[in-house]
């Protein structure tokens, strides 16, 4: 079922559009419209990759994930290879 919704959320916009091309076949989408997309799609990219790079590892580091010390966690982190 989540997968289902998921999908459904998925396929939306693009229902949208196919909805507002059929009520309006002559009507074309503005310029502006066009620019304002193709800035958001820019800014999406630029955000994934800022974010890949500023939480990766650096080469020669080996993740440890979290663990139990006593009575408490110690969180997952990076730590030299040995």
């Amino acid at each position: 079922m989540p997968y289902l919704v998921e999908l459904l959320l998925f396929l939306a916009p693009f229902a949208a559009y196919g909805v507002w091309r059929r009520m309006n076949p002559t009507t074309e989408p503005s310029t502006i419209l066009l620019v304002l997309a193709g800035t958001g799609v820019v800014l999406m990219l630029a955000g994934a990759f800022w974010y890949g790079s500023s939480r990766s590892m650096a080469p020669g580091e080996a993740y440890v994930p979290a663990h139990l010390e006593g009575d408490r966690v110690e969180p997952g982190h990076a730590e030299p290879r040995r």
